[in-house]
């Protein structure tokens, strides 16, 4: 039945706080009744029924738990009571809709702790909440998201750290950095193999949960990127048998509290994308909003998943590049260098580095004239990123932090010796770069958007890939209703025209 979209089903004004983020049980959820929840600006999260009307419970009403904004808030895959909170002091914590949370200050104690993490315990004499505190990180931990199968957990922190964990046994599995900046959002592919990330790097991050290591980067955004999501309904994979996790059941710690595993068919794609007669290629699709106002669709294909060769190489001189012949397939030195070695990013490729929708000759035509060669070595990728690729050998002066307006986009040759990556943690992210937890551009495949496309005049804020079309939402307010090719005509009698529709690839 077709909702009418000028009468909300519920509607609800708060006043000296803001809601901030929320989460829908899709296992308890019917026609009659769903399980929201909502987090707030000032540390509180509300437990409603907007079908029912109904409000059921606060949570951290006192803020005796936490007295920072609630940055993301998910149900427990698999548990209709066990929801996460985040929040912006860097801290998660396990609640439980059936338990308080208690008139004082919880009491905690060590449960388990590894490198930038710990996990603490509840303490007190009849079960309350929360029941576990998880510290996570230095700064904001700015969200996180379940695997297909609920078992692993991914965060992304204001300290540009990815962690991924083995939620039941509270085990870290592997990190990422980012290029520079905080990361802003996280998902997970349909099956479970990767993960990507957006942030202040203005990138999309392509990491592999198998080889814990980055195999793509994503530069198309000209502002820091605020969500990333799969698309399942056109990513398509061959069946396979289900991905074997290391560790056991018997391995996990009793942390389970009554929750039941998440069904296994959801780390399973959709076979109805295998069932054609013919071969189906490798493909994943994935979407991105930012700051920009720009939503970017991205194909990961076999050429970056399976490369042909092995990703790092060892940097060449460009001594030694303009005494060997280039390899085949390559551009070869640009032609207007005068025959010097250095070449423009889009051609310098020795031995070719898969690159998926890889960059035109005129997106980097000017920048062939001004690249720079540093400590003997050439700075290929986008112009912009090559002030940055070899920032760790200089001296740095931390007399500034990296402001929050600096983009990739801004970023200029001139504001290398100025620009600082990021405040210095225990882990300093200066030394991760050129590492496996933070490669240098030219080291991973950059991707290209398929289409790159501004669509509204707010930062974006939202993306949902549904079957027949996708949905976006800005800050100004406005939620826009993309028709998928050939679903337009459906999409239109269904809104009764009160909501946008347009066609995307």
């Amino acid at each position: 039945q077709a909702a009418d979209l000028s009468k909300p089903i519920d509607k609800r004004i708060y006043k000296g706080t803001q809601p901030t983020c929320h989460d829908f049980n899709h296992l308890t959820a019917t026609a009659e009744s769903v399980s929201l929840l909502v987090g707030f600006s000032a540390g509180q999260v509300q437990l409603i029924d907007p079908i029912k009307k109904e409000t059921s419970k606060l949570f951290n009403e006192e803020r005796l738990i936490d007295k920072s904004r609630v940055t993301c808030v998910k149900w427990v895959p698999g548990s209709e009571s066990l929801f996460l909170v985040a929040h912006s002091s860097g801290n998660m914590y396990l609640y439980n809709v059936e338990h308080t949370c208690g008139t004082t200050v919880p009491h905690y104690q060590l449960l388990k702790q590894g490198e930038s993490f710990a996990v603490h315990t509840c303490k007190s004499k009849s079960t309350r909440n929360p029941l576990l505190k998880w510290t996570v990180g230095e700064g904001a931990l700015n969200e996180f998201a379940f695997s297909p199968d609920g078992k692993f957990l991914a965060c992304v922190s204001q300290d540009g750290f990815l962690r991924v964990f083995n939620f039941d046994s509270v085990e870290l599995h592997g990190t990422m950095k980012s290029y520079f900046g905080g990361l802003l959002c996280v998902c997970w592919s349909p099956d479970g193999k990767y993960i990507v990330t957006g942030g202040e790097d203005d990138l999309v991050t392509v990491w592999s949960f198998v080889d814990c290591r980055v195999i793509a980067r994503g530069h198309g955004h000209k502002s820091w990127v605020s969500v990333v999501a799969f698309d399942p309904y056109t990513t398509s994979v061959e069946e396979s048998d289900p991905m074997e996790f290391s560790g056991s059941d018997e391995d996990f710690q009793d942390l389970h509290f009554g929750r039941d595993r998440a069904n296994s068919t959801q780390s399973r794609l959709s076979k109805r994308n295998s069932t054609d007669s013919r071969p189906v290629s490798v493909t994943y699709r994935f979407g991105s909003v930012g700051q920009d106002t720009q939503l970017c669709l991205w194909d990961l294909t076999e050429d970056i998943l399976f490369p042909h060769q092995p990703l790092s190489r060892a940097r060449t001189h460009t001594n030694v590049m303009n005494a060997t012949s280039p390899p085949a397939g390559s551009g070869g030195t640009n032609p207007g260098s005068n025959g010097n070695s250095i070449t423009t990013p889009g051609n310098s490729v020795p031995p070719p580095l898969p690159r998926s929708n890889s960059l035109p000759h005129s997106a980097v035509s000017n920048a062939g004239s001004k690249s720079s060669v540093m400590d003997g070595a050439i700075a290929s990728g986008v112009s912009k990123f090559a002030t940055l690729s070899l920032h760790d050998r200089k001296e740095r002066h931390h007399e500034k932090d990296h402001k929050r307006n600096h983009s990739m986009g801004h970023i200029s040759s001139k504001s290398s010796d100025k620009l600082n990556l990021v405040t210095k943690t225990k882990t300093d992210p200066a030394k991760t770069l050129g590492t496996p937890l933070c490669p240098r551009m030219e080291d991973v495949p950059l991707l290209e958007p398929l289409i790159c496309k501004k669509i509204a005049h707010e930062r974006l804020t939202v993306l949902i890939f549904l079957e027949d079309c996708i949905v976006t939402a800005c800050q100004e307010g406005f939620i826009c209703t993309w028709a998928r090719p050939g679903k337009v005509g459906l999409l239109s009698s269904q809104n009764q025209a009160n909501s946008p529709s347009g066609t995307v690839v």
